[in-house]
């Protein structure tokens, strides 16, 4: 007698094997499960403040997830499906703002200060009546530097430009109160380890123009340590008068006046770095 068998084959469209389909479901669950973000960061993605200001929020008890209070700042949230409202009003994607200041020296970078100096948020409120989106800077200038400085609320794209693993280069020029003599620059270029230990070296340095007692250098970077420039050279002895960024990558300070503000065009918010 035959031996019967009631064994189930399970129905697998054609052309497609049964691992390629679970890979494929893997996939979808996969995709929608990076759509869960931190609430604090949630509501920074989305261009309504900083992720710091957002946890401020969320600790007060100031946020609610779908009509629920949310103290933690890291409760996920699915972006685009999940209601998040602050104050009682619900927040909106904001659209994507893309901007360049030219920082003066002074200001520090920052939304706001607790000793009181005034913050680059200051000339924003000049540009377009202070109608804009919020936006937050890309890296940092320190209070004595100034110069190009970029902003916006797409953390996406800013992270191309700050990761380190990218090596942007950035274009300083600087005046220091003495002429640079060629042992200069080849220790700058060679690197060394400055007070705290840490080792720093800089891309390329070049004078590109001399007096009698000082001279202007410029200073390329592929990497974006605090104080950078200004810890080598007070290592080495020398004073630092003034510090300028002028490009960073494929964006150029050109001659956009100091203390102003203006949009990136539409092949500069292209650029992928």
């Amino acid at each position: 007698m035959a031996r019967h068998t009631n064994s189930r084959a399970k129905h697998v469209e054609p052309g497609i094997s049964r691992t390629a389909k679970s890979d494929a479901g893997n996939s979808t669950h996969t995709a929608s499960k990076q759509r869960n973000v931190g609430l604090a960061r949630a509501i920074s993605k989305m261009g309504y403040c900083s992720r710091s200001r957002a946890e401020d929020a969320i600790r007060a008890g100031r946020v609610r997830v779908n009509g629920a209070v949310r103290r933690n700042v890291e409760a996920p949230v699915h972006l685009g499906k999940d209601r998040v409202d602050i104050d009682g009003r619900e927040i909106k994607k904001a659209e994507k703002t893309y901007l360049m200041l030219n920082k003066p020296r002074g200001v520090v970078t920052t939304a706001s200060d607790e000793r009181g100096r005034e913050t680059i948020y200051s000339f924003l409120q000049k540009y377009k009546g202070g109608s804009l989106n919020w936006v937050a800077p890309v890296g940092r200038l320190d209070k004595a530097s100034e110069g190009l400085l970029l902003m916006t609320n797409d953390s996406e794209w800013a992270a191309k430009i700050t990761a380190p693993e990218t090596h942007v280069d950035k274009i300083y020029h600087l005046q220091i109160a003495e002429l640079a003599t060629p042992a200069m620059i080849e220790r700058l270029e060679q690197g060394f380890t400055v007070k705290d230990g840490e080792f720093l070296r800089v891309k390329h340095a070049r004078v590109i123009r001399s007096g009698e007692r000082n001279c202007w250098v410029e200073i390329v970077l592929d990497e974006g340590r605090n104080r950078h420039i200004r810890r080598m050279f007070e290592a080495i002895g020398v004073d630092v008068l003034r510090l300028i960024r002028i490009a960073i990558g494929a964006f150029k300070l050109g001659d956009l006046p100091k203390g102003e503000v203006r949009a990136l065009s539409e092949q500069e918010k292209a650029i992928v770095v």
